[in-house]
C-alpha cells in the first residue's frame, strides 16, 4: 500500500510539474517574464547596460550615474498586456508600457551656459554631466503600445528580435 501511495504521489508531482511548465510557456507569459526581467534588474539587463557603457564617451563617474538612472527607470517600468494572438507557431502580444520620457532631454539642441568652460567653450564632459542631471530629474512618463512577436521553436515560445523603435520605447528614449 505504501509503495502504491508513493508511486501515485510521484506521478501527481510529475504531472503537476509538466502542467506548471506548460503554464509558463505561453506568449503572454514569455513577454511578462521578459519585462519583469527589466523590473527585477536581471543579470542580463545589468550586463546589457554595462555592455552599452563600454564604448560610451562617459567618464567613470558618468557611467555610474547613467547606470543608476537606467536601473531606476527599469524598476519603475509599468506594463499591461492588452492582447495575445496565436497563429500556429507565430504569435503577437500587444503591451502598453509606461516609462520615463527621456526623449526631450536627448533631443534638445540647447547648449546652456552651464555646459561651457570658463572661456565659454563647450566641453563634451560638461555636456554629459548636464544631460545626466536632466535625466535624473525626469518625472514625466509616457505610454506606448508595443507589439512583441514570438515564434514557437521546439515547443517553446521565444521572443523574436525586437525592433529598434520597441527597444527605444522600453528605454524611454524614443523620439518621434
Amino acid at each position: 500500500m505504501k509503495k502504491w501511495l508513493i508511486g501515485l504521489l510521484c506521478m501527481f508531482s510529475l504531472v503537476g510539474c509538466s502542467i506548471g511548465q506548460d503554464m509558463t510557456n505561453t506568449p503572454t507569459k514569455k513577454v511578462e517574464a521578459y519585462l519583469d526581467g527589466y523590473k527585477q534588474l536581471d543579470d542580463s539587463v545589468v550586463n546589457d547596460i554595462d555592455d552599452l557603457l563600454k564604448d560610451a564617451k562617459y567618464t567613470v563617474e558618468q557611467k555610474t550615474r547613467y547606470k543608476e538612472i537606467m536601473k531606476k527607470h527599469y524598476q519603475d517600468l509599468k506594463y499591461e498586456i492588452k492582447d495575445e494572438k496565436i497563429d500556429g507557431d507565430k504569435a503577437t502580444v500587444e503591451v502598453e508600457i509606461e516609462v520615463r520620457d527621456y526623449s526631450k532631454v536627448l533631443s534638445s539642441d540647447v547648449v546652456p551656459d552651464e555646459i561651457k568652460d570658463e572661456e565659454g567653450n563647450y566641453t563634451e564632459e560638461a555636456f554629459y554631466d548636464y544631460q545626466l542631471g536632466q535625466m535624473e530629474n525626469v518625472k514625466e512618463t509616457v505610454k506606448y503600445t508595443v507589439t512583441f512577436y514570438l515564434t514557437k521553436k521546439d515547443k517553446e515560445w521565444q521572443i523574436d528580435d525586437l525592433s529598434e523603435s520597441t527597444k527605444q520605447k522600453i528605454h524611454g528614449i524614443y523620439i518621434y
